[in-house]
């Protein structure tokens, strides 16, 4: 099992910049693939990114692609998602997600909510015109 903080939302002005983080709890980080997810208010939650065990895979929305990049640093158990050219359709509560796959998987990026396993309390991003 793995418990998911997220860290680094906050209000910003169109056109700025994030860093949100998500801190895994375990010691088989390893083992799984992570995602990031978004649900602003009165919308369905829907995929931002994802990146595959070995962290050489990545999956983007076609709404976020060139402006958002997302990492995973082992050695600290945390993925990171950048967030650049901020736009206020980017205003939403984001949430980190993973899920454990076995060897076979370890290229794959899952791009669906319910393919995930565990979730965070999510971060809430606003972004100002």
């Amino acid at each position: 099992q793995v418990q998911l903080v997220e860290s680094g939302g906050e209000l910003v002005q169109a056109g700025g910049s994030l860093r949100l983080s998500c801190a895994a709890s375990g010691r088989t980080f390893g083992n799984y693939a992570m995602g990031w997810f978004r649900q602003a208010s009165g919308k369905e939650r829907e995929f931002v990114a994802a990146v595959s065990r070995s962290g050489s895979t990545k999956s983007y929305a076609d709404s976020v692609k060139g402006r958002f990049t997302l990492s995973r640093d082992s050695a600290k158990n945390t993925v990171y998602l950048q967030l650049n050219s901020l736009k206020p359709e980017d205003t939403a509560v984001y949430y980190c997600a993973a899920v454990s796959l076995g060897g076979g998987y370890y290229y794959y990026t899952p791009r669906s909510q319910y393919e995930f396993t565990y979730w965070g309390q999510g971060t809430q991003v606003t972004v100002s015109s």
